[in-house]
């Protein structure tokens, strides 16, 4: 059994609002310098990842409505996430009526992928959306930024110099 079209809603629009403004906190704390590193040097920039978690938030939630993702300009990483977030705001539960019964079919790296509505949102687009924040984050913090679980995610505190 499915999540439901209203589901869908709840799973990934304030899901992605709620993130993309704790991006945009993140990445108000870096340097370009390590905006610019990479955790391996076989892998995107922490700008990179970031760009391409802003991405996924439309690229996710437009197919589920049946519309087309809109582009994200090449612009500033906090331009693009509020951009992001303009496309994503007016979305309303009505605007997912009938999503269960989409079929996507899409590409994910070079596979030709045609998946259920909620095998898409909850098992391809969430999953890209956090893979890529958090290799953005991941590659900040090797860079030494101070930044911790409470910016990621909005919800913890810490006293200051607390460590696991």
């Amino acid at each position: 059994m499915g999540i439901g079209d209203a589901g869908l809603f709840r799973a990934t629009v304030p899901v992605f609002l709620h993130y993309l403004g704790r991006l945009n906190s993140i990445i108000a704390k870096a340097p370009d310098t390590a905006l610019a590193s990479r955790l391996t040097e076989d892998t995107g920039t922490a700008a990179e990842h970031f760009a391409t978690a802003q991405g996924f938030t439309l690229r996710t939630v437009f197919p589920l409505i049946g519309r087309d993702a809109p582009e994200l300009p090449e612009t500033a990483l906090a331009a693009r996430a509020d951009t992001a977030r303009a496309h994503l705001t007016p979305l309303t539960e009505a605007d997912f009526a009938g999503a269960t019964t989409r079929t996507i079919t899409h590409t994910a790296g070079f596979a030709e992928l045609r998946q259920t509505a909620d095998t898409f949102a909850t098992c391809y687009g969430l999953p890209n959306f956090f893979f890529h924040l958090t290799f953005g984050y991941a590659t900040l913090r090797a860079q030494g930024v101070s930044i911790g679980k409470s910016d990621f995610d909005g919800q913890h505190s810490y006293p200051p110099g607390f460590r696991f």
